[in-house]
């Protein structure tokens, strides 16, 4: 019994430390579309103490574009988006097998210890998964934020009625600033989870799997069918 518990013990460590570094990757990576997001800003980029430039030359944009791709590629990725992943799969492994025990038998699920053992870790997780699903909604807003874009074409419309010998210039600063608009846009993943890596197996996991569960619960509980 002692060596069971030292090793659930263990084991239940290293799996919530890889959490906590994959949370604070996720911290850092908000940080810096954080500071991204300022970098445009003249007041906000002499507040946080950061380089400052505007998106009035060619030349800048394709600077702005190139960070952009540098900072969301930045640390660790491929082992984080796993310890994420797995996370979400032990969540959903989790889920699936208090739904069974449930339809099994719902008035005698809370008697067994190891079913409270899967509630606790379940409720472990979901916060985990919160946390990150939270953060990661912040940075995708913050990298995805086209209102920089779109302040900067207005800036170019007004500067193109004060100087008319530059139209044609500003004119083409102002078309790259559309394409990069339309970019953006089609950069999002359409397997994103408020900014957590989902794959199609995962995301048909979810669909099929844990709804009919749930599906199945709800309509044992209730006593009439319900299909979600």
């Amino acid at each position: 019994s002692v060596i069971n518990f030292l090793e659930r013990l263990c084991l239940t460590w290293m799996f919530f430390f890889m959490m906590c570094v994959a949370e604070r990757t996720y911290k850092q990576r908000f940080l810096f579309a954080k500071l991204f997001s300022h970098i445009t800003s003249a007041r906000k980029a002499r507040k946080y103490e950061i380089p400052h430039f505007r998106l009035k030359k060619v030349e800048n944009i394709k600077i702005w574009l190139s960070l952009r791709s540098y900072l969301k590629r930045r640390g660790p990725q491929r082992s984080v988006d796993v310890v994420v992943s797995s996370i979400f799969l032990l969540a959903l492994s989790i889920a699936f097998i208090c739904c069974a025990q449930v339809l099994k038998g719902h008035r005698t699920f809370l008697n067994a210890a190891y079913n409270w053992e899967f509630l606790i870790w379940e409720a472990a997780l979901l916060l985990f998964l919160l946390r990150l699903a939270s953060l990661g909604s912040e940075t995708n807003k913050k990298y995805s934020n086209i209102s920089i874009l779109l302040t900067e074409q207005i800036n170019l419309y007004l500067k193109m009625e004060k100087k008319p010998n530059k139209k044609e210039q500003l004119s083409l600063v102002n078309n790259v600033l559309k394409l990069s608009t339309k970019l953006l846009k089609e950069l999002d993943s359409p397997f994103r989870l408020y900014g957590l890596t989902m794959n199609p197996l995962i995301y048909n996991i979810t669909r099929v799997v844990i709804l009919s569960a749930v599906s199945g619960v709800i309509s044992d509980l209730l006593g009439f069918n319900i299909r979600v």
